[in-house]
């Protein structure tokens, strides 16, 4: 072989060896993130431990209220009471989260994100155009850590019932409590500023919370330059969505993850409005948006998922003092979920939905029993299927998303 031919077909070689060793590290990076374990969220609904909750805890409020029937919110555990007998008082701060406790402690979440609606406060000048007005005292904030939750979405129809004084000592408590708080602040910059989460070893989660009108939420509550409130969406449109676009983009990292926590829609029914469809679609398509975690429903309604990213348009209450209220019963309020969400970091994408069935009882969080989690897979069941998704009962009586 002449020595020109042998220097060619030696340099062929060798950049066949070097394609091949470049292409076997790529697939081997590619496999690694593959490999790399899940980020594993909490994810609740409406988290209300204010009025009848907040008096059988160790330290609770006035219990003076301003409602047009009910005035004094002890009225709250004895309709309770008189439903499912009595409820031991005080109650020690884990009681509320009873069984959720357990449940929490097999998962292991990396963060644990609610909405809290419920201001956080001793003030005594309450929101005189709202009806409803629910406070826990800031001496009860341990009800909280000790579930160690990481972080508070406020924008919400209540976390000003008690005005702003009530909202700056909510804000204040919680941080003392080393709890983020995400969609409320002293004016609209802090209010739209994101929750920030650190998940040692595989990533970093980005909280964005807001509310809407359609959840009950005045445009007085909204923030901005110069006056403190809550990060309130006039609408549901694109330029909104740019607008949340532009703070992913002023806050997001290679490899986060960006979770959206939005306060809209009424309260009962499953209907699903499409312009809320629509925005959802819009934040993960325009704005980089990898969980879309909806809220103000008092019971759970459908789930989506959109580009293998979830949505859950509604995820129900979690805890409440409605327990001895009539009406509605057939959406069956007194069950509630927790969300177990394992996402992957880098892509954002699903990994896994499990959800766990819960009913509120003595105003504790139970264990559903099999017919009550059988119920809630078949109505989920039903009303995430018009979305291209199936919720299947597994053989211990917690629910899955297939999709």
């Amino acid at each position: 072989m002449k020595r020109r031919d042998f220097l060619i077909q030696s340099s062929a070689t060798l950049l066949a060896l070097t394609t091949g060793i470049e292409k076997a590290m790529s697939i081997t990076d590619s496999e690694e993130s593959t490999r790399k374990a899940p980020i594993t969220l909490f994810l609740c609904g409406d988290a209300m431990t204010g009025r009848g909750i907040d008096q059988i805890l160790p330290h609770p409020s006035k219990p003076q209220l301003y409602e047009p029937y009910v005035r004094n919110a002890k009225d709250y555990v004895k309709l309770a009471e008189e439903i499912n007998g009595k409820i031991p008082k005080p109650v020690s701060f884990d009681y509320i989260w009873g069984d959720a406790l357990v449940e929490l402690g097999k998962a292991a979440p990396d963060a644990r994100i609610i909405n809290l609606e419920t201001s956080v406060t001793s003030n005594d000048e309450f929101w005189v155009d709202k009806v409803i007005h629910y406070r826990m005292h800031p001496q009860n904030v341990t009800s909280l850590t000790i579930a160690k939750i990481n972080c508070c979405v406020l924008a919400n129809n209540h976390v000003l019932d008690w005005g702003y004084a009530g909202l700056t000592e909510t804000l204040c408590t919680l941080a003392n409590a080393e709890i983020k708080t995400v969609g409320a602040g002293t004016n609209l910059q802090e209010a739209q500023s994101p929750a920030i989460l650190d998940i040692p070893s595989k990533g970093r989660v980005i909280v964005i919370s807001c509310g809407t009108e359609s959840s009950g939420i005045s445009y007085e509550w909204a923030a901005s330059a110069r006056k403190a409130g809550i990060y309130f969406l006039t609408d549901l449109s694109s330029r909104t969505v740019d607008q949340i676009a532009a703070i992913v983009y002023q806050n997001k990292q290679p490899g986060d993850i960006v979770v959206i926590s939005i306060h809209w829609g009424g309260n009962w029914g499953y209907h699903i409005p499409q312009e809320h469809i629509d925005f959802a679609h819009m934040l993960i398509d325009s704005a980089e948006v990898d969980l879309l975690h909806g809220h103000s429903s008092h019971h759970p309604i459908g789930l989506e998922v959109y580009k293998e990213k979830l949505i859950l348009y509604g995820c129900g209450d979690f805890l409440n003092d409605y327990e001895g209220i009539g009406g509605y019963e057939h959406y069956r309020g007194d069950l509630s979920l927790m969300y177990f969400v394992n996402i992957a970091p880098n892509t954002g994408k699903l990994v896994e939905l499990e959800m766990v069935p819960m009913q509120i009882k003595h105003f504790r969080l139970n264990r559903a029993s099999a017919d009550d989690a059988h119920w809630l897979q078949r109505t989920l069941d039903e009303h995430s299927r018009r979305l291209n998704c199936r919720v299947e009962l597994t053989s211990d009586q917690k629910l899955k998303a297939v999709y």
